[in-house]
């Protein structure tokens, strides 16, 4: 067991206050049984998701912590709130934890290093109290701005507000027509609960599973592995190794067939000129495959 892991044993009041809300949520997935399944509930979950998703993905990972291409302090502000969206803290804490993880990847200062274990690597870490405070010393492009640091701030304000907007349109739906099966607390457990949470799986599965169980086709020196369910499912960030081997990339998917959908929407985005300047892997990398 490594060092770190003994630090769950030092708990403090403003450890439980950081950790409740990702108990708490994960205990509320249960609701789902109370309030039932519906189309409705399904679309929103699905929409959520993805918002979330993109904000994690191509806010959070591709343009703040890696920079991997260029956009106005506007869009990067947009991204950067749906990255908040998603649950995972602000985005000066996510960015520098995650700066820090591609330093010493699978080593001993690695936070989450599968080599800890696979309960620690994907969720056990984020119960140590090593991981509360904020490293602005990794983040300072990020923390001279301000509407960043605004972000950081109130990150928890931002998914109650957007649960809020969706109890309120489907408490109103229900008022309209109660026949269509809505309501505030159904739109509410499908939308900013199990989305919150499958997301919250599905990227700690990153720095767990993409470091144990995947294809290695480049000698990097940590554990980062290709994992097809993991490409496919999160939007290309799955292809792990690609990744680690090539960070500053904003292409993820080096093959035809590693999909690689946050690539193709940077593509397009590029087209109507809202980001420039994507970063691409060596040419030499790709050959290689």
């Amino acid at each position: 067991m490594a060092p770190h892991v003994e630090e769950v044993r030092r708990f403090s009041a403003r450890h439980l206050a950081f950790i409740s809300p990702l108990v708490l949520i994960h205990l509320a997935c249960g609701l789902v049984f109370v309030v039932g399944v519906s189309r409705v509930g399904i679309i929103v979950f699905v929409v959520t998701g993805v918002t979330q998703l993109v904000g994690l993905t191509m806010g959070y990972h591709r343009l703040l912590s890696h920079r991997s291409f260029k956009t106005s302090r506007g869009f990067q502000f947009v991204l950067a709130l749906l990255g908040t969206l998603a649950g995972q803290n602000g985005p000066l804490w996510w960015v520098a934890h995650h700066i820090h993880h591609h330093r010493s990847a699978d080593r001993d200062d690695d936070i989450h290093s599968p080599r800890a274990g696979l309960f620690w690597s994907h969720i056990g870490w984020l119960f140590s109290p090593r991981i509360i405070p904020v490293r602005h010393e990794l983040v300072p492009h990020l923390a001279r701005l301000p509407e960043i640091r605004l972000l950081q701030q109130y990150s928890f304000a931002v998914p109650l507000v957007y649960g809020l907007a969706l109890y309120l349109l489907g408490a109103a739906w229900q008022l309209i027509d109660p026949g269509a099966g809505v309501s505030g607390l159904r739109l509410v457990v499908w939308g900013p609960v199990l989305s919150t949470v499958c997301v919250y799986h599905g990227v700690l599965s990153l720095g767990s599973i993409a470091h144990r169980y995947g294809a290695r086709p480049f000698p990097t020196p940590d554990d980062s592995r290709n994992n097809v369910a993991l490409g496919w499912l999160l939007l290309g960030e799955g292809w792990h190794n690609n990744h680690h081997f090539c960070p500053s990339s904003a292409r993820m998917g080096f093959r035809w067939w590693e999909i690689d959908p946050n690539y193709a929407m940077l593509r397009l985005l590029v087209r109507i000129r809202i980001v420039w300047d994507l970063k691409a892997p060596p040419r030499e990398a790709i050959r290689s495959r």
